[in-house]
């Protein structure tokens, strides 16, 4: 029988611990994110060259060839009525991320993803490609070798394989061609996304700002944005206050909920989570049937008699009688909690359709997400 293994994780490992001061908080620019202050995507199609009889197969990929064919002619070099047959070029896409006010001539590092049927891209060059963004703009052109974590070699009867070798990085391998114009200056009010929305870590960020700055400057607007006005102090100067607020700490506040992997067996329990009385009882019925068949047959120079298979079965029945029915009893911590499941002795995967039993009785005061 096939055995699972499973990690139970805790949000709060550490509940015996004394309540840290609010200065220990989590800052604000760890939660949050700032309005306008974003990196954008960029992709392109290249071609990596110098590959050692790794890259596409010509006869597969059509759009490799007619894009080598493509690249002479920008070079003067007419090859469209030759039979091309190299191995030696693949066909990529080159994606990155162009970081918030990145500035003309700032290198940015590249991936490059094999897209036609190249076995892998190590020692190849990734000639001149010009990187998009979403609007169609040239932002960034990338070039250079490329660096891959695993490998492939094969013989006649055998390969071995690491890792993931048609995928590789380049890096700084990308120059900024265009910059994105922001004015910071333009930020009032100032608006900030929380990255986990909650009410109550909203409110908290608000009231954090206004008790630093010492005037009513923050109100939180919803669940996943605070509103802040740019004091007289700060009217020209955004940046110095994002820098004052994003070092602010606070105390995020996080929802009951309780996080199952089915594929994996993996459990997160969070440390809010409550469980009113109940009472679980876990049982399992296993039958088990072993067949052991025997040979039967006459003794030696016997005159009558044949040779015969005589069945035997074996069947055992376990019924857990020796579990016992456990009570867990209303108001305990996550602590206190996983100790009386695990008191059970019930397996990763017995843990998750229990706790799917409370919360279908009504028990569990949290939410329960399925992956």
């Amino acid at each position: 029988m096939q055995k699972f293994f499973s990690l139970v994780i805790s949000a709060a490992l550490l509940l015996n611990v004394p309540t840290l001061p609010a200065s220990a908080g989590t800052r604000v620019k760890d939660i949050t994110n700032f309005e306008g202050v974003r990196d954008n995507m960029l992709v392109g199609y290249g071609l990596v060259v110098g590959l050692n009889a790794t890259g596409d197969s010509l006869t597969k990929s059509v759009f490799t060839k007619e894009s080598i064919v493509g690249m002479l002619e920008r070079l003067g070099i007419n090859a469209r009525d030759n039979n091309l047959k190299t191995n030696n070029i693949a066909a990529v896409m080159v994606t990155a991320t162009l970081p918030s006010f990145a500035r003309q001539g700032n290198r940015i590092d590249v991936t490059v993803s094999a897209i036609g049927d190249a076995s892998s891209l190590q020692g190849g060059t990734l000639i001149v490609t010009p990187l998009m963004g979403a609007d169609g703009e040239v932002y960034a052109v990338a070039q250079g070798p490329i660096a891959i974590g695993g490998f492939t070699a094969s013989g006649a009867a055998a390969s071995v394989t690491k890792g993931t070798p048609t995928n590789g990085r380049i890096a700084s391998g990308a120059i900024v061609e265009q910059e994105i114009p922001f004015d910071m200056k333009q930020l009032n009010p100032l608006r900030i996304s929380l990255r986990n929305p909650d009410f109550t870590t909203a409110r908290r960020i608000a009231s954090v700002i206004n008790q630093d700055l010492g005037v009513q400057a923050a109100e939180s607007q919803d669940s996943g944005t605070v509103v802040v006005n740019l004091p007289n102090d700060y009217a020209n100067n955004p940046v110095g206050l994002i820098t004052r607020i994003e070092q602010l700490p606070v105390q995020p506040d996080l929802p009951a909920k309780v996080v199952i992997d089915e594929k994996s067996g993996i459990i997160v329990i969070g440390e809010n989570v409550k469980i009113s009385t109940v009472a679980i009882a876990q049982g399992n019925l296993t039958i088990r049937v072993t067949e052991t068949p025997q040979v039967s047959q006459p003794n030696a120079f016997a005159q009558t008699g044949q040779t015969a298979i005589v069945d035997r079965t074996n069947i055992q029945v376990d019924e857990d009688t020796d579990k016992q029915l456990g009570i867990v009893r209303e108001g305990v911590d996550l602590q206190e909690l996983v100790t009386g499941l695990n008191a059970l002795g019930v397996g990763p995967r017995d843990l998750i359709s229990i706790l799917q039993s409370i919360k279908a009785a009504g028990a569990l005061q949290a939410e329960i997400e399925v992956m």
